[in-house]
């Protein structure tokens, strides 16, 4: 099994590819260049460097968000075009169960965290368990304060291990609110990485969690901010015309 893996839901462009169980190249930036830029140039080199015919993959793997609107747009069409391109199928994965493999083998409870703005997060809740990862809870976006609170309430004496891009973001809250014990993972392990998804999508294949390119979407789990300021304008309006009236 030979899986081509990509991850550009944030900062951090990534490729990967995983064969058999191996990861045979990973190429990682986090860098403030857009993932027009590099994505297509990362995929490449891998290719390159490694002799890849992509013909002979089996399928693309992608993470499906929540993450950035334009990162996972970029992500999801270029996916998207090789998968139809190659004639293969597409795994979606989950940004922050990808986030959180990359902590396999701790005991901790594991919260990738990314920040959302406006005090808000995208998070969830994991811990690996005779080492597969289990979900307490599914990614969403929430406040950083409605989280902290109930991973106070609901592991006690756990110890929790934070990663992600909302670590800098909300660090002073999270060690003014949380009263568990925590750490925060360290740099090779904090960021997206497609060897984590590239691997989780092999467990996904192996189950047959794949669509087609046809099907899939990314996953944004809320509006965009063009989105909601389009809402807002469109409820100031309506409230101005009752008003009006």
């Amino acid at each position: 099994m030979k899986i081509l893996a990509l991850d550009s839901s944030s900062l951090v462009a990534s490729v990967a590819v995983v064969e058999d169980e191996l990861l045979t190249a990973e190429y990682t930036i986090n860098y403030k260049k857009t993932h027009s830029q590099t994505l297509l140039p990362m995929i490449d080199a891998v290719a390159k460097m490694t002799e890849l015919d992509l013909d002979t993959v089996d399928a693309i793997a992608i993470t499906k968000g929540p993450g950035s609107f334009t990162g996972l747009r970029i992500g999801s069409a270029t996916a998207k075009g090789l998968c139809l391109a190659l004639g293969k199928p597409l795994i979606p994965v989950e940004t922050m169960a990808a986030m959180a493999y990359n902590l396999w083998g701790s005991s901790a409870i594991i919260v990738p965290i990314m920040d959302a703005r406006r005090d808000q997060v995208y998070a969830g809740v994991y811990q690996f368990q005779n080492n597969e990862l289990i979900t307490y809870r599914e990614q969403c976006a929430e406040g950083i304060e409605e989280l902290l609170s109930d991973l106070n309430q609901s592991f006690q004496d756990k110890e929790i291990i934070f990663l992600g891009d909302g670590v800098p973001a909300f660090r002073d809250k999270i060690e003014e609110q949380l009263i568990l014990s925590y750490t925060f993972a360290p740099a090779h392990m904090n960021r997206q990485r497609a060897g984590s998804v590239g691997v989780l999508a092999e467990q996904y294949y192996r189950r047959r969690v794949v669509e087609s390119a046809a099907e899939y979407r990314p996953d944004y789990l809320r509006l965009s901010q063009a989105e909601r300021e389009r809402r807002e304008r469109q409820e100031a309006a309506k409230l101005s015309e009752q008003d009006e009236k």
